[in-house]
């Protein structure tokens, strides 16, 4: 899947987001002013109010009436926007991030595995074979790997037929989505396990074995974290 380049307004955000993240402007501080932002990236004071509204958006930010705009405390950053977390995997080595997002994955995915098992048409078969070939096919390309890992993981989702829980698949997509583009190993010592437990889980799907399913979902997450641990 090709990348569609980003729009003027779309490269600030990602720049003074990424900044944020990276501990260039700390929480508590203020960012520039609007007309220094304006010089800075020689755009409009709109452009600068469209970034401050994403930025707000994504939780890095607020605006105090009279004062400018601040950066928020880490707390309350939106850990689930998937830019959010690239900057945070990128540039915050706090083994607590990783350990938070390997307790989601750890809370949400073995039970999806299980349902999945336990629910899964054989159209819902289908997506999940289609993303995991996909996958073999493509995994000496990062990019059209993680495109299909991450169809294979929300057709997995899928399969569960919940209505209610269908609507967290986006913001699971972009937890997983985030790690992994970190994870992504090509050689021989780590492709042949994540494609193996792929297959294992789509095998365990397949057979209608919830046990198997929620084991090859606790493997992965287990092979992932360690991976992340290994980067970062």
């Amino acid at each position: 899947m090709t990348q569609q380049p980003l729009s003027k307004t779309e490269r600030i955000i990602h720049t003074l987001g990424e900044e944020i993240v990276a501990g260039k402007y700390v929480p508590g501080a203020a960012l520039p002013a609007e007309a220094e932002l304006c010089e800075q990236f020689g755009t409009s004071r709109n452009i600068i109010r469209e970034v401050y509204r994403a930025l707000i958006a994504k939780r890095l930010m607020e605006m105090k009436r009279y004062r400018g705009a601040f950066v928020t405390s880490r707390n309350q950053w939106n850990y689930l926007d998937s830019d959010v977390l690239q900057w945070a995997l990128a540039h915050d080595q706090d083994p607590r991030l990783i350990a938070a997002m390997n307790e989601v994955r750890v809370l949400v995915e073995p039970q999806i595995a299980r349902w999945s098992a336990e629910r899964a048409t054989s159209t819902d078969l289908a997506a999940i074979e289609q993303a995991y070939n996909d996958m073999v096919a493509n995994h000496l390309d990062r990019e059209a790997f993680n495109d299909a890992d991450i169809r294979y993981h929300e057709a997995v989702m899928g399969s569960v037929h919940n209505p209610v829980l269908q609507q967290l698949n986006v913001a699971i997509s972009q937890l997983q989505k985030a790690v992994f583009a970190q994870t992504y190993m090509a050689d021989a010592g780590n492709m042949p396990r994540t494609l193996a437990e792929h297959k294992a889980l789509y095998d365990a799907i397949r057979h209608q074995d919830g046990d198997a399913a929620e084991r090859a979902a606790k493997a992965m997450i287990a092979s992932s974290t360690a991976r992340l641990r290994d980067i970062l």
